[in-house]
């Protein structure tokens, strides 16, 4: 145990900082600020890991946390800093991370675009149904027995089985919250079971909803088993109740976990599908297909991705994990080709059907493993790239994409990143070519410490 203990910095991942005895210590929960108690959880040579036992005086940085569920939900966790602080320790963290793991010259890193919602700001999120509801301390000593244990909500961290009920989330606008309550209500009047996870047993499992900028909404409820009444009455219940929801949809998902990608999705009411609107071009948005989460601040993004691209309307332009195509039909205007290349078939096909939808008739899609298609084979098919822009996943890119990106010698590359550990790391392996010219940070996830970064890189030597 260490008392007293002040609270100095913010890392990687979000954990808090504080030095013992030279000795650094992560942990949680708290600000830079904070005199704590610490007992130590996990010692190692180099640095231990602690939780918080009390807090001796709060900094003069936190703040009250908004959100009823903060603490024992598992998102939003830095409700408790100011949103100017949480943008100043995400932009600390792009140039700690750019800086110790990329150890390459770099420009002066632009300030973070913040978002302008940090509130109902996503458009997605998914509840899952269970018969055992996570207790509060203060309800750990009432028997099970005399407490309602349906919840509808979000798992607890680090329990698998375990769902806090949800009565209020900040994180996405209405419809969602008061569909997500009718929905239990009606359960529990109407006796439908709950998911039992361990078991693998009950009616109802899962709910997404998702919202759009243009005002459409759209339901998928997930059904365990079939049970015409009960999912008939409950669907046409959610179309009563709610005439603004443009698509409800539903699944039977019998499957050990919850993906239902590979499920088929049944219309009960609408179409398969609601668009999203961004400067101009609509995106078709179907169950199973990824949009950014974050509608307005995806917008900011793409256009930072499209300014350092420096498009000039000859060029031919490859979009690396194009997804569903959101950025290549994003830039298609201003350059003379587009080719986007993504591992997900189904991602391909509504990358496709957006650039039909806009009339983009300058757009290629191919789908495959990345380090496979993107060859010399491929290069020689569809033309040097003047540009790439790429946005991997958190791993970064596999090594022999880098290698290829730096046979195909484009004169601009773009990289966008949902993490700046693997993109520092990518940036020091194509330094052998390339200079960094331009860095933009971005907020996609205010009160988290997750941050985009956007990289501008000019080939050398020109």
């Amino acid at each position: 145990m260490y008392e007293a203990v002040e609270i100095t910095d913010i890392g990687a991942e979000g954990k808090a900082i504080a030095r013992v005895n030279d000795m650094v210590v992560f942990t949680t929960h708290v600000v830079p600020g904070d005199i704590v108690d610490l007992q130590v959880t996990k010692k190692r040579k180099s640095y231990m890991e602690a939780r918080v036992t009390n807090i001796r005086e709060k900094s003069a940085d936190r703040q009250e946390a908004f959100c009823a569920h903060f603490g024992t939900c598992g998102g939003c966790k830095w409700q408790f800093l100011p949103y100017e602080k949480q943008l100043y320790y995400k932009q600390k963290q792009v140039a700690d991370q750019l800086r110790r793991l990329g150890r390459i010259e770099l420009p002066a890193i632009s300030p973070i675009l913040g978002s302008a919602k940090n509130t109902f700001y996503r458009n997605k999120l998914e509840f899952s149904f269970s018969n055992k509801r996570w207790r509060s301390f203060e309800e750990m000593d009432t028997d099970a027995e005399h407490l309602e244990m349906n919840a509808l909500g979000f798992h607890i961290p680090g329990l698998f089985d375990k769902i806090i009920d949800i009565e209020k989330c900040w994180l996405q606008p209405e419809p969602s919250n008061a569909v997500r309550n009718f929905i239990r209500e009606y359960a529990l009047k109407n006796k439908l079971s709950f998911f039992d996870i361990r078991q693998q047993e009950g009616f109802l499992r899962n709910m997404i909803v998702r919202t759009a900028s243009t005002g459409e909404n759209m339901l998928i409820v997930v059904f365990f088993y079939e049970d015409l009444e009960k999912q008939n009455g409950l669907l046409e219940a959610i179309a009563a109740q709610f005439p603004e929801l443009t698509s409800i949809m539903y699944v039977i998902n019998q499957k050990p976990n919850d993906t239902i990608s590979d499920q088929e999705i049944i219309p009960f009411k609408g179409p398969d599908h609601i668009f999203e609107e961004m400067e101009g071009l609509r995106f078709k948005i179907g169950p199973k297909s990824f949009y950014q989460t974050n509608s307005e601040q995806a917008y900011e993004l793409y256009k930072v991705t499209r300014d350092f691209a420096e498009l000039k309307g000859d060029e031919v332009v490859y979009d690396l994990y194009t997804g569903t195509g959101t950025i290549a039909n994003f830039v298609a205007k201003k350059a003379k080709q587009v080719i986007g290349i993504e591992y997900v078939p189904e991602a391909i096909e509504d990358a496709k059907v957006n650039s039909g939808i806009n009339e983009l008739g300058n757009t290629l899609f191919y789908a495959g493993d990345m380090k496979n298609v993107l060859n010399e084979a491929f290069i020689a098919q569809h033309g040097k790239p003047d540009v790439i822009i790429t946005d991997p996943p958190r791993a970064g890119m596999h090594e022999d994409v880098v290698k290829t990106i730096l046979a195909a010698a484009p004169e601009r590359i773009v990289y966008v990143s949902c993490n700046p550990a693997t993109q520092a790391r990518d940036l020091a392996l194509l330094d052998v070519d390339y200079k960094v010219t331009k860095i933009q940070p971005v907020d996609m996830f205010p009160h988290t410490h997750h941050v985009e970064n956007v990289v501008q890189l000019i080939r050398k030597n020109r």
